[in-house]
C-alpha cells in the first residue's frame, strides 16, 4: 500500500515537472510582439473613428518606431497621411505621403498617398481667417494651387485606374479655373497701375493658356481695354469681335456691341477703412 501509494506520488510529480516545461504560449516572445503591435494599431483605429487625430499621430508614431519591420509598420505609415490630413496639419500630410511613396512604390494603395498629396496641397494656404471673411481664394498666391494641380495630374498619368481619377479631375477643374481668374486679377491690378502693356499680354496669356475656362471672355477684354489705351486700335477691334463672337453675354459689353470702358481704381487713394477692413468697407 505504501509502495503503490509513493508510486503514485512520484508519477504526480514527473507529470506536473513535465506540464511545467511545456511552452506557454502566452508568454511566447513573439506573440507577445503581435499583441503589443496589434493593440498599438487598434488603439489608433479607435482614435480616428473619435476624431482624436492628435492622438492618433503620436500613437501611430510610437507603433512605427518601436516596429519598424512589423506587420502593421507600413500600414501604420499609411494611417499617418490621413491622420495628419484630419489635424489639419497640410505640411506633415504631405511629408508623410512623399516618404510613403520613397518607401513603398509598389505598394497596392500607392495611389492614395498621390492623392492625400494633392488634397493637402489644395487645402495648404485655406486659413482659417480667410473662410471666415469669405475672401476670395483667387486673390491669394496660387503656389499652392498649382502644387495641388501637379499633384492630382502626376496621379491620373501614373495610375489611371485609380478609384481617385474621378475626383482628382473635378478638383483640377476647379484648381485651373482658379488660376485662370488669379491671371485675370493680375491683368486688373496692371490696368489699374496704367500698366497696359503688361495687362494686355497678361489678357493674351489667360486666352492661349487657358481655354475653356470662363476667364478667357475677361482675358480678351483686357486685351480690348490695354489695347486701346495703347492706341492700338487694330489689335482692340480683333480682341473685340472675338469676344463678341464667343461670349455675346459677357457683363463688359455694352447692348450696342461695344465694350464698357474699364473703371480706373487709384489704389493709393484707398480709406483707411478699407485698408483696416481687407477690402470689406470704406
Amino acid at each position: 500500500m505504501n509502495k503503490t501509494l509513493c508510486l503514485a506520488f512520484i508519477v504526480l510529480a514527473l507529470g506536473l515537472n513535465g506540464c511545467s516545461n511545456q511552452p506557454n504560449k502566452d508568454n511566447d516572445p513573439a506573440k507577445q510582439r503581435e499583441n503589443s503591435q496589434q493593440g498599438y494599431y487598434q488603439a489608433a483605429q479607435k482614435m480616428i473613428k473619435a476624431g482624436q487625430f492628435l492622438q492618433a499621430v503620436d500613437k501611430l508614431e510610437a507603433l512605427e518606431s518601436r516596429y519598424p519591420f512589423g506587420r502593421y509598420a507600413q500600414q501604420a505609415q499609411l494611417e499617418l497621411i490621413y491622420a495628419h490630413f484630419r489635424n489639419l496639419d497640410f505640411l506633415e500630410s504631405t511629408i508623410a505621403a512623399e516618404r510613403f511613396i520613397r518607401l513603398h512604390p509598389e505598394h497596392p494603395q500607392i495611389d492614395y498617398a498621390y492623392y492625400v498629396k494633392g488634397l493637402a496641397a489644395f487645402h495648404m494656404d485655406q486659413g482659417i481667417f480667410d473662410r471666415l471673411i469669405k475672401k476670395d481664394i483667387s486673390q491669394r498666391d496660387m503656389g499652392a494651387a498649382r502644387q495641388s494641380f501637379e499633384y492630382f495630374n502626376d496621379l491620373i498619368d501614373k495610375f489611371p485606374n485609380s478609384p481617385y481619377v474621378a475626383d482628382s479631375r473635378a478638383r483640377m477643374i476647379f484648381l485651373r479655373n482658379l488660376l485662370a481668374q488669379y491671371e485675370v486679377n493680375v491683368g486688373q491690378f496692371y490696368m489699374r497701375r496704367q500698366a497696359y502693356l503688361a495687362a494686355a499680354n497678361r489678357g493674351q496669356y489667360i486666352v492661349e493658356n487657358f481655354q475653356q475656362t470662363p476667364a478667357v471672355g475677361d482675358g480678351l477684354t483686357l486685351m480690348v481695354q490695354a489695347y486701346r489705351k495703347l492706341g492700338l486700335t487694330p489689335l482692340a477691334d480683333n480682341a473685340l469681335v472675338i469676344l463678341l463672337h464667343n461670349y455675346p453675354d459677357h457683363p463688359s459689353l455694352k447692348g450696342g456691341g461695344d465694350i464698357v470702358d474699364y473703371r480706373h481704381v487709384d489704389d493709393d487713394n484707398i480709406s483707411w477703412l478699407n485698408l483696416l477692413t481687407f477690402g470689406l468697407l470704406g
